[in-house]
């Protein structure tokens, strides 16, 4: 699949030394040498975003042509968030697992996104995921919890919520087996990614 937009979202606490963002990167950086045309976006939700609450709630669940200025003031945001996420072809996604799961700002941005009508709706058979023909990469590192056994809830769990909306080609870098230090070690690190990857 011709790749013509990447949106790229980090959610590691940490910055300097952070091996999710530094892999996720990567994986950028081998999709853009691969798609030269590539138009990437970044979305960094580690500094946090807003939980979903009340007023939220209300919004989301009124008629879209009912609502009221401030109603659609509450769901701009969360409307920006969409956007992104339904132009794009390729979505990658950096997160450390913390205490087993995902960063809960992650876990924010899934809550923005999940929306009735928008990314998802519901058929006979129930609900149907929106985001056809996407494809979605997440990069994971944990300090002790080894990705994809019992205690991971974190891969699965993303997994899970991009199929729901319909992003079900999806790829998991377990980001500690990248070996990324120093210019020896990066046509390997690459070489590991587009295997992963392609």
């Amino acid at each position: 699949m011709a790749i013509q937009k990447l949106l790229q979202i980090n959610s590691s606490g940490r910055y300097e030394g952070s091996i999710t963002r530094q892999v996720s990167d990567l994986v950028v950086k081998y999709l853009k040498e691969k798609n030269p045309v590539l138009d990437n976006v970044s979305r960094d939700v580690a500094a946090g975003l807003p939980f979903v609450n009340e007023a939220w709630i209300n919004s989301n669940f009124t008629v879209a042509d009912e609502r009221t200025e401030d109603q659609k003031k509450v769901l701009n945001f969360s409307n920006e968030l969409v956007a992104e996420l339904e132009s794009a072809d390729h979505i990658v996604i950096a997160s450390p697992i913390y205490n087993f799961s995902i960063p809960a700002t992650l876990k924010a941005w899934i809550d923005l996104i999940a929306r009735a009508g928008l990314t998802f709706h519901y058929i006979e058979s129930g609900p149907e995921g929106l985001l056809k023909n996407k494809q979605a990469t997440i990069v994971m590192a944990s300090g002790g919890v080894p990705i994809g056994s019992e205690m991971d809830m974190a891969s699965g769990y993303l997994k899970f919520a991009l199929g729901f909306v319909g992003i079900t080609n999806v790829n998991i870098i377990d980001a500690s087996t990248i070996n990324y230090a120093g210019d020896e070690s990066l046509h390997d690190a690459n070489t590991q990614i587009a295997a992963l990857i392609d």
